[in-house]
């Protein structure tokens, strides 16, 4: 399936402005009352959240190939039937997984990453978190970024938009241009790339 146009957008613009503002020596106090996080884990959770949803009590998500429960934005981790968590409880939990799940290692898959731009380290963040750091290291996107080939790579990272072997119209506008609503991935990557 080929990828619609990808192009930059104020609302994605506005984004990555808003983080960079809020940035001290890289890093932003995102969720109140928690540690700060780094810049790129920061923009990853305000595009992925509103894509996630969250939810505080668990669910079953049956789109995987393997039904899983699911909790706050995404999470799967420990999660279990009936199991109930706060909005406090919420931001620690995805904060604290990304730093410490997530972020690490693509920092070692991807050479250079602090220097790669950062709307390009923000979308690929969340796409690994939706994908799974095994996959994104392992993707073209991935390669691409080695490359520094930003433009490509963040093309290339809209190939992730099947669930259980389908593609989704919700994957597809979360990995390219967003909805109404919320921007996708490869619009925040591209519209933060140098000129």
């Amino acid at each position: 399936m080929p990828i619609n146009k990808i192009l930059p957008s104020k609302r994605a613009g506005k984004l990555i402005a808003g983080v960079i503002a809020a940035a001290t020596a890289g890093m932003v106090a995102i969720f109140p009352g928690q540690p700060a996080v780094h810049d790129d884990s920061a923009l990853a959770i305000k595009i992925m959240q509103p894509w996630e949803g969250r939810h505080l009590v668990a669910y079953l998500d049956t789109l995987p190939t393997r039904p899983v429960y699911t909790i706050c934005d995404g999470d799967t981790t420990n999660v279990r039937k009936g199991m109930v968590e706060t909005h406090a409880g919420c931001d620690a939990r995805t904060a604290g997984k990304l730093e410490r799940d997530y972020r690490p290692h693509l920092v070692k898959c991807v050479a250079n990453w602090d220097k790669a731009p950062l709307s390009w380290r923000g979308s690929m963040l969340t796409l690994s978190w939706n994908v799974g750091v095994g996959a994104t290291c392992s993707s073209t996107a991935a390669r691409l970024g080695r490359q520094a080939k930003w433009r490509e790579s963040c093309e290339a990272a809209t190939a992730f938009n099947k669930a259980g072997g389908r593609v989704l119209k919700g994957l597809v506008n979360r990995r390219e241009m967003g909805d109404a609503t919320r921007p996708g991935e490869a619009e925040v990557c591209v519209t933060g790339l140098p000129k």
